[in-house]
Order: C-alpha cells, then structure tokens, then sequence
C-alpha cells in the first residue's frame, strides 16, 4: 500500500506539473477529446440528461460525503472511534486538498458557445472525481475490514464503487465542464489520499497494541497494492 499510495502521488505530482506549464501535447490531446464528447453531447439530449442526473446526484460530492459521514456515525456507534476519526479526518483533508490544488492551478473550464452543463471553480482536479474516488476507496477499506470471507456480495459492491468511480469521471468529461486530465488527476490524488490514510492508519494502530477488532488494517482491501 506504501508503494500505490507514492506511485499514484508521484504520478499526480507529475500530471500536476504538466497542466500548469500547459504542455501541449496534454492540452491538445483535452481538447480533441472534449469536443468529440461534446459534439456527442449534443447530438444526444436524452442520453445527456441522464448524464446530468448522475453527475449532479448519484455522484454528487454531497452524496459522496453523506456516505462518508454514515460511515463515519456506524464506526463510532460500534465504539471504532480511531477507525471513525480516520475516515473523518480523511475525507476533510481532501476537500481541503483539492480545493488548495485547484486554487494553486487554477486552471480554466472548457468554454463551450453551446454548453450543455455548467460548473463553478478552476477545473485541475475535478472536485467530482477526487470526492468518489476518496469515498468509495475508503468505504470499501472499512468494509473490507468487517467482511467475513464466508458473506457474500463483495464483488457486487467492488464493481459498483468501480463504476460510481470511472461513471462520475466520465459524465464530467461528457458534460463538457472538465478536461480528461482534470479526470485523471482526481482518480491519481484521490487514491493517493485513499492509500494515505490506510497507510497512517496501520501505523497508528500499530503503536497502539490490543486496538480491538476490525481496527488492523488489514483484510481484503487493505492487503492490496
């Protein structure tokens, strides 16, 4: 986990680094894909407004920190108040991340004469994708933590933090109010912050001997790199 969580920072570092100079090769590569999904966008209203409801409520950040924060009020209710103040603590750190990132970049939106969807703030990372990434990664890592090997289903809610993750980053793209590399720098700083915590949190409870159960860090998702 130590190494995934300084793979995706340093790649995220580098992605960084490249939209503030403005390479172009990246900038030209944003600007092809945005306007062939933009065109789509276009030509396909009621495919669109899906898109729209997706993006503005299944995978909005607001319904993303609700997740979080019953996640959060279950762990403290079993009496996991260390696991509980990580998963907190980790879901604020990245708003503030994210939202110093995108102010130190400040990066314009795709302007569109025609646009089908709006948005607010500079657009190096997407708030959308950095917030999922973030939650689904950290609420599988809690239940992973709670799975018995004999239950079934984990592969079901694997795939669905799967598709809520790469669906959000698409429909930003599709919606014309990210470019892709603001998509993937969400994806990269999200799951560093994801690896992160995991990585912390092994070693707090690690100087703390006798944590109780469910608190080891370990279990499926936690074992991963």
């Amino acid at each position: 986990m130590r190494i995934s969580a300084a793979v995706s920072g340093a790649l995220a570092v580098l992605l960084l680094v490249l939209v503030a100079v403005g390479w172009p090769p990246l900038l030209s590569l944003d600007r092809e894909i945005s306007e062939a999904l933009h065109r789509s966008a276009l030509a396909e209203p009621g495919f669109t407004h899906l898109n729209r409801i997706l993006t503005d409520w299944v995978w909005d950040p607001w319904t993303m920190r609700a997740l979080a924060a019953v996640a959060v009020g279950w762990l403290w209710w079993r009496r996991e108040r260390l696991l509980a103040l990580w998963v907190a603590g980790a879901s604020l750190l990245t708003v503030g991340l994210q939202q110093g990132v995108k102010a130190a970049v400040d990066r314009p939106r795709p302007s569109w004469p025609d646009p089908v969807d709006s948005a607010n703030y500079s657009a190096f990372p997407s708030g959308h994708v950095m917030t999922a990434t973030v939650t689904c990664g950290l609420l599988l890592w809690v239940l992973a933590l709670h799975w018995h090997e004999g239950r079934r289903g984990w592969g079901t809610l694997a795939g669905v933090a799967v598709v809520s993750v790469v669906g959000v980053g698409w429909t930003r793209v599709y919606l014309g109010v990210h470019w892709p590399s603001d998509v993937v720098g969400g994806w990269l700083l999200g799951w560093a912050c994801v690896a992160a915590a995991i990585v912390t949190y092994r070693a707090a409870v690690a100087r703390r001997p006798g944590a109780g159960p469910g608190q080891n860090g370990g279990s499926r998702m936690g074992d991963r790199r």
